[in-house]
Formats: structure tokens, sequence, C-alpha cells
């Protein structure tokens, strides 16, 4: 038997090679109020930089207006790549690589905030926009594909080391993917083929703008192995998408996600379900709205370490190339674990967002595991995505402790 791969050690993600196996998963940051860079953004990113992971993501980067969950996000333009090379910079200059997350939020695109076109396989209607979501036409899906292709040659402009596509959690290619929300009838619906071409199609455009433009820079995505809802994506779908992906080649690794971000946005983060909190972020009616049924929406999931493991195994049995385990990693013990199973990388978004330094004190602890984390899993940072992102317990990050950067 093999001996298991030491989170610690450099690793190579496609041309690039990290420092170590960490990732900083993308978690909407809520410092960018006028959809470019600010001092607090490149602090958020900095802060766990310094603090030791191998490569920090930068999340919501649309690929399109239209494509944001609302309108303070930063998506790709000219004006915005000055303030992302400044970002990048930052964090090359803590050591670690830095990703960006490319997308199309689909249905899930706020268009009263964006004041831009949302698109869906179908008519969607979206309750926190209150606007429908049109269908998407033939030139819509190929416009969006392009728009992502573009996002990456931006990317490479910035200084980035990878991309990272966004296919999960109902956006415009999860959509797709979803039998529950897909029900066209034309080539981008019905079999699973039919459906996941949106999907495959985005990767390799993406790919092949990488390719051209000459710059080695890793290609990844976040796929959803399950949304947690029944007519759903499935496990079994999931896994058979991945392989086509594999097969395809656009892919430098997948990192595994779950979740809805329309109707089961708790089946990814598990712990805590903060409604009454959720509901403090908006005005009446929506407030009051969400307090009566919020507990429908907010599915409480009982918190462990490492939740998606069971179902990335599947996925790891069946897969040649590199997988990145998302959901409960807060230790060491549980970084070694997703090492033993064979994953090539791990990802974290709330402990991080907790302590930004865990990785260096963890690293420092050694072979003892006796650092954990300080998150309780309560799940009430999500609510501050809508003012600045944070944790509540810790009161991380501190957005004024982190100068302005040289």
């Amino acid at each position: 038997m093999d001996t298991p791969r030491n989170v610690f050690t450099p690793a190579k993600l496609g041309p690039v090679t990290l420092r170590n196996r960490i990732i900083k998963a993308a978690t909407f940051e809520a410092c960018t109020p006028n959809a470019l860079v600010t001092e607090d953004l490149i602090t958020y990113h900095r802060l766990p930089a310094a603090g030791g992971v191998g490569m920090t993501t930068v999340a919501y980067l649309a690929v399109a207006p239209g494509g944001r969950t609302e309108g303070r996000q930063i998506w790709w333009r000219p004006e915005a790549i000055p303030g992302l090379r400044r970002l990048t910079d930052a964090i090359h200059a803590e050591g670690a690589a830095i990703s960006a997350q490319i997308g199309h939020a689909g249905p899930v695109a706020d268009a009263r905030s964006n004041k831009a076109k949302a698109y869906a396989p179908v008519r969607f209607f979206n309750p926190l926009a209150m606007r429908f979501a049109r269908k998407a036409s033939r030139d819509d899906i190929d416009d969006i594909m392009a728009a992502h292709a573009k996002a990456a040659r931006f990317a490479i402009d910035a200084g980035f080391n990878a991309v990272e596509i966004h296919l999960g959690h109902n956006y415009f290619a999860s959509s797709f993917l979803s039998p529950l929300i897909n029900r066209r009838t034309d080539e981008f619906g019905g079999s699973l083929q039919n459906r996941a071409k949106v999907a495959r199609g985005t990767v390799m455009a993406v790919r092949r703008a990488v390719e051209a433009a000459g710059t080695p820079i890793a290609v990844t995505a976040k796929l959803n192995m399950a949304d947690g809802v029944r007519a759903g994506i499935s496990l079994e779908e999931s896994l058979q998408t991945a392989k086509w992906l594999e097969e395809d080649g656009g892919l430098d690794a997948i990192e595994l996600t779950a979740g809805s971000s329309l109707v089961n946005p708790m089946y990814l983060f598990r712990g805590g379900a903060p409604v009454k909190e959720f509901a403090g972020a908006f005005k009446p009616p929506l407030r009051w709205g969400i307090r009566m049924t919020g507990k429908k929406f907010f599915r409480e999931y009982p918190y462990r370490e490492a939740y998606l493991l069971r179902d990335a195994k599947l996925f790891r049995a069946e897969l040649k190339m590199p997988l990145i385990l998302l959901g409960g990693i807060t230790n060491r013990e549980t970084m070694d674990l997703a090492m033993a199973e064979g994953f090539d990388f791990v990802a974290m978004g709330r402990a991080l967002l907790a302590e930004p330094d865990l990785i260096n004190r963890i690293q420092a602890d050694g072979d003892r595991h006796s650092v954990f984390s300080a998150c309780t899993h309560c799940n009430k940072c999500m609510a501050t995505i809508y003012s600045q992102t944070r944790c509540v317990v810790t009161g991380s990050p501190d957005y004024t402790a982190v100068g302005t950067p040289g």
C-alpha cells in the first residue's frame, strides 16, 4: 500500500506548484461595495495566505454583470484588472498561490440588484430577487460559455495561478445538470448527456482559452456531488458527469461539493441553521417571510468532521484525476484522513474564516494533533455576507488590523 501523502508537502496542481495541499475555499467576501477590489478584500485573502494555506480562492468573480448573485460582486472587465493584480501580488508576497472562481449564477442571480437579465434552463422565479430568470436561448448559452473563456484570459492578465469554474450549487451550469430545474426538451434537456453539455462545453472553452494564452495556470472546477433534494442532481449522475469531465481532459482537479443555493444551502454547510440571523439581514416583508418559512429552506443537518467524505470516496474510487475534498476539514487528523483516502488536496472555508492563522498553528503542532478549530459550526457567518463576511465567534477577519500592502 502506498504511503499517504503529507498534507504539508509541496504539490502540483496542473502546471502550478503549491507549497502545501491546503486550499482556502471560495466564500463570498462582501468586501466589494463598488464591484471592484478593495483593501478589505486584499486583507481578507492576505490573512489566510500569511496563515499558511497553499492557495486562497477569490469567490464569485462573475463572467457577466447578470451572472452575479448580487450587485456588489465583481465581474470580469478591464476596469477590475488593476485591483485584481494588486490582490494577486499581495498573496504572492505571502508565498501562497491564488485562484479565481469564475462562474455565472444563472437562476441564483439577483436580476434586481444586478440591473441585468438572469438566465436559467427554463423561466425560473428567484424569491430573494423577486424576479424571474429568463429561459436561456442557444445564443445565450454560447455567450455565457464564451464569457467564461474571456474571464480566464482576464485572470491570466491579473496574475492568478488558477481558475475554478463554478459547476455547483445550482448556478448556471449546475442548473442545467439538475433534472429538477432543467425541464427543457431541446438538445440541452432530457438525458444527462444533454444536460451536461453546458458544463462540459464551459470547461473546454476555458481550457482552450488558457492554452491559447500560453501562460500555465491550473484549471479546476467545483462540482456538486448531490443537491440534497428529491429529483435534483444525484450521486450517480454526478459521478457520470465527473467521468466525462475527466475524459474531456479540460480540468486539472475537481473540488467536490454539495447543496443548492436555491433550495437547500445547508446540505453543504451542516451545523446550525441561522434563520433568525439570515432574516435580520433583510428588510420587511422579506424578513417576515424568512422567519416564517426559513426552517423549510434552512434545513438543519448535524455537523461532523469530513462530512462529505463518504460520498467523495465514490468519486475517488472511479476517477484518476486529482480531487479536492471539501466539508468539515478543521484539524490535522481530518487532513491526514483525507490524504489516506487518496485525495490530493483539502479545501477549508469556515475554519479559516474563524482563524486565518490556523494552518500555521496546525503545522507547528506537528504530530501532536492538539490544535483544534475555534469554529463552532453555528453558521451565523452566513448572514454576514450581506454586510462584510466575518466570523461572529472570533470576530475574524479584523479588517482594520492589516495595513495597506506596499
